[in-house]
């Protein structure tokens, strides 16, 4: 039996991420049980998909923190650290973060992020790839750290950009590659 490590996914929306890390957690071979899946929005459709799963869920509204990130991430700390998770894993967690939780979970905080970086960190990936006329596109899983998608790069999938590509069918094949990515490079980082 495989020794499980206790993570918790954060997510902001759909959660289709997550779904991959749900999906790769419930092999008894695989290294990693979600304790908790966490939201900064109350209607994200990935919390009933969790909630669904059979997984701990809690909402924790940005909002209701107005301008104050830290305090919003103290009580996001809280929770995860309540949960006993001992790894997080950024599943679209649409959130820039304060140096506040990116050091308190130094080296034990994931992202998957829709290209290859260095290339194109930050937001709009996928137009941005086709503007430049990049031939490959892809993903990236690596640590996070205070500069926003700079962490040490953990693993990458590529994708072609078509001549007849759109911002939309790009996403796709690289949502593909995402969902295949993030738990093989946890698989692997756990190791």
């Amino acid at each position: 039996m495989t020794t499980k490590t206790p993570i918790a996914v954060l997510i902001s929306g759909r959660g289709s991420n997550m779904r991959a890390l749900i999906e790769a957690c419930a092999r008894p071979d695989f290294p990693a049980k979600i304790v908790l899946v966490l939201s900064n929005r109350p209607d994200a459709v990935g919390l009933q998909v969790a909630h669904d799963a059979g997984l701990a869920t809690l909402a924790i509204d940005h909002k209701a923190f107005g301008k104050d990130r830290e305090s919003h991430e103290r009580a996001v700390n809280d929770a995860v650290a309540k949960s006993g998770a001992s790894l997080i894993c950024l599943a679209g967690y649409m959130r820039v973060l304060t140096p506040f939780l990116v050091n308190a979970w130094e080296g034990k905080m994931l992202n998957i992020h829709p290209s290859l970086l260095p290339a194109f960190p930050g937001l709009h990936t996928h137009e941005r790839a086709i503007a430049e006329g990049a031939s490959e596109h892809g993903c990236t899983v690596h640590l996070v750290t205070a500069g926003v998608d700079e962490g040490p790069i953990l693993g990458q999938a590529r994708v072609p950009v078509l001549a007849n590509d759109t911002a939309d069918s790009l996403a796709a094949r690289v949502l593909e590659q995402e969902h295949l990515l993030y738990p093989n490079v946890l698989k692997r980082f756990l190791a």
